[in-house]
């Protein structure tokens, strides 16, 4: 809960002054109201993506690149470059947030080797995304 607390508030933050200059994407909100089975729709995806993205980028390139002789330092770089750049979508903002998430989360992988609290730290912070701003969004002028 503090590594998703760690990382999400100051993404949060982020996005908000993205937003205000104009580097991150506008985020629409679902219309109308949310159905139960929306907000069960959002916590699988989340976890799916927590899972994916911290397996594939984290766990395996991380070790893969180190068994082939890459350093700490560059096998850190690579994957969290790999992270902020295919947020890009999103907005620089975005992108920039994955980058500075990916360093941390190779940090912590590096040196405990343990991939399940990265992926759930990634899924606590997708559900509040998805779920919050499915449930919230309308009413929070500071993420429109």
């Amino acid at each position: 809960m503090g590594l998703a607390a760690a990382i999400g508030l100051p993404g949060l933050a982020l996005y908000a002054a993205g937003r205000e200059l104009g580097l991150t994407a506008h985020v629409m909100p679902a219309t109308g109201g949310v159905p139960w089975w929306r907000i069960i729709a959002y916590v699988l995806l989340a976890i799916a993506n927590a899972l994916a993205e911290e397996v594939v980028v984290v766990g395996y390139l991380t070790t893969r690149l180190r068994q082939l002789g890459f350093g700490a330092a560059t096998t850190l770089a690579a994957s969290a470059v790999l992270r902020g750049s295919y947020h890009l979508y999103q907005g620089f903002g975005a992108g920039l947030g994955n980058l500075v998430m990916g360093l941390i989360f190779g940090a912590a992988y590096l040196r405990w080797r343990r991939l399940w609290p990265l992926v759930i730290a990634h899924a606590i912070m997708d559900i509040v995304v998805y779920v919050g701003y499915a449930t919230l969004g309308s009413h929070l002028g500071i993420l429109s």
